[in-house]
This record gives structure tokens, sequence and C-alpha cells, in this order.
């Protein structure tokens, strides 16, 4: 918006600021969707005085006492041309400039830092990968992008963030994400939009802008000690997933290593891609994306395992690049299976509840 007059664009902002009419433009997005908000408010102020003139006008010119008989007016080819195109091109100019707009804030760049956001009854939780962990409270680095992913744990919630125009519905049982550029150090209302019970309006938290290298330092003094990915493994490993999912040749499962992102055949003939809701619902709902070659016969995970523990999951799985490590837990677990005490070998005790798909 700075093209109309750098002055007069700072005393707006400084004014609707300043009586928090508008809040302050904190990502690379704000200030093009403000660009097209106060397109729509001149276009359409500007339309309602020509209306409103021309209203007058009339009321005027052809007041009953100028014009005691009505007088017959043939139209006009011209005005009517004119009072079509010109509203038409500013209707295409908001169709055009939203539809490019809404394609960039939907699509996230590909080096974008992925942070997952977990919504409940009353209260945001953010998990970082590098296993920081914040309740109603964001911390992020300017200058660099930043994807969240969001789910519900109970009921429909709404992420916004205004200072970084921002704001996505948050959905049980579905992924959504949404993305920005931090371009301001400093500290920014986060809220829910959408009522979800009594405490709703409780439900607010704040995201702290920081400068990269401060935010090195905040992610170094406030990790837990387990990466979202590490937490999943051992996940992986105490739900007995390395025992059908061991990216052997014989394996009962389908190999998950270097497998995020890649399309594989159901056994309804379609294709699906690896993707994080793939996971997720392979998890909750074995069934649903049964693998060609392997037998629908895992047991659902629907209600033993939390939001974070699915995140955790599906966040090991999208850097499992081999199955290394997969062999040194199962070997670990063998050996511990075979001890004194054990009557029955690995296989018959995990096979039941391996989470994977296994083969016939």
């Amino acid at each position: 918006m700075h093209f109309i007059s750098p002055v007069l664009w700072q005393f707006l902002v400084n004014w609707l600021t300043h009586f928090a009419l508008f809040p302050p433009e904190a990502s690379g997005i704000a200030p093009q969707a403000d660009a097209l908000y106060f397109f729509l408010i001149l276009i359409s102020v500007i339309g309602l005085a020509l209306v409103a003139a021309l209203v007058a006008g009339f009321s005027v010119l052809y007041r009953k006492e100028r014009n005691p008989e009505a007088t017959q007016i043939e139209g006009s080819t011209l005005l009517e041309a004119t009072w079509t195109i010109i509203p038409l091109a500013l209707f295409m100019i908001c169709f055009v400039w939203g539809a490019l707009l809404y394609f960039r804030i939907y699509n996230p760049p590909t080096n974008a830092m992925n942070i997952y956001v977990v919504g409940k009854q009353w209260m945001w939780k953010a998990e970082h990968p590098g296993g920081q962990h914040e309740i109603d409270s964001l911390h992020v680095p300017t200058g660099r992008p930043i994807q969240l992913t969001l789910i519900s744990q109970d009921v429909f919630h709404s992420f916004s963030i205004p200072a970084f125009r921002v704001k996505r519905e948050v959905i049980p049982g579905r992924y959504q994400t949404v993305w920005f550029t931090p371009t301001v150090p400093g500290t920014y209302h986060l809220f829910c939009t959408q009522y979800c019970g009594t405490l709703h309006s409780q439900m607010i938290g704040w995201v702290t802008v920081m400068k990269p290298d401060d935010y090195k330092a905040w992610t170094e003094g406030s990790t837990s000690g387990m990466s979202l990915a590490q937490n999943g493994e051992r996940l992986f490993a105490s739900m007995g997933c390395n025992a059908c999912h061991s990216g052997d040749a014989s394996a009962r499962g389908p190999n998950l290593a270097a497998a995020y992102m890649t399309k594989v055949q159901l056994t309804s003939g379609s294709y699906a891609t690896v993707d994080d809701a793939f996971l997720r619902d392979s998890i909750l709902n074995p069934t649903m994306h049964t693998t060609a070659g392997y037998a629908p016969i895992m047991p659902t995970y629907q209600g033993q395992i939390s939001e974070e523990g699915l995140i955790d999951l599906v966040e090991y799985i999208k850097q499992l690049n081999s199955n290394y490590r997969i062999q040194q837990t199962l070997n670990t677990s063998q050996v511990q299976s075979q001890g004194p005490t054990s009557t029955s070998g690995p296989a018959q005790h995990t096979a039941a509840t391996a989470p994977g798909m296994v083969k016939p």
C-alpha cells in the first residue's frame, strides 16, 4: 500500500494501531492482504458516494415542481455499457487479485519450518520438531517461513493471529496447515475465533517473534532433550510396530523407510500419497488405506494414543530414511524377550499388536 503515499500510509497505520482498530502488519503476507482489503473499501466507498450523488442529483433535477408530468426517457446503449463494463472490470480485478493471494496463502514454500499445534478445550499446545513444547504460546524466528500443522483433539476450534493475517479452522481428525513469514520482532495476540465451549474466551495466547540468534538461544534452552522424531521412535518400538515394519523381504508389513510423500498402490487399485494425513489415518483406521499385497488385519489404535503421540509417530516415519534403527530396536526387543522367563518367541508376542498391515 506504500504506492499511495508513504506519509499518508504511515499516518493511517499509526492511527489505526494506536486506537486498536487495526492490528499491526507483522508478516510477509499482511501488507498484501491489507492492500486488497483497502482496495475493496475504496471502491465500495466510491460506489456508495456515486450512488448517493446520483440519487440526490436526480431527486433535485426531476422533482415534481420541475416535472409536473413524467417525462419518458429512452435507454442509452453507451450508458448501459458503461455501468456494466466498469463494475465488471472492478469485480474481475478483485477476483484475480484475491485468487492470487489465496493461492499464495494456501501454498507454503518447501523450505518452511513445520510446527505442530494441537487445539483442545481450552488451550493451544505447540510441538516444535526439536522437542520444545509450549502451552498458549508460540516462539518463531523472523525472516523464515513457518508452517503450522493444526489439529483438534476434541471440538472445532479456529486458530487466528490477526497481526499475521492468518486464520484457519482446526478440525478434529484432520490436519490443517497455515503458514506465514514473521517480519517484525515482538509479541502478538493468538486467538481461538470459533466458539468451543464455556471457556472459549480464555483460549488465547501469545506469539513471540524473535531474531534468528535469539530464537536459536531459546530453542537450545527450552528443549526437553528428545525431538519429536526420537519420541516417535520410542513409541514405534514400544507399540511393537518394528515387528511388522522391519523392512525385511519377509516382513509382515510395508516398508516405511523413505515412504513419506511417495505414492503407494492400495488393494482397490488406486494410488495414494503417503503424507501426514495418510500416516495418521493408517494408524487410527488401518482399513482405510490397505496397501496392495497386505491383509487388512492391523488393529486400530483409535482412543489408545493421543494426538501428541500421533504427531511423534508421524514425524518419526517422515524422517525414516533407512531401516537400520528399526533393526536395532527389534534386535534389542528380541534379546529381552528371550530371557529365562520368556515362554514365547518375539513374533508370537508382537504379531497381534503390531501397528501395520500384515502380510498374509
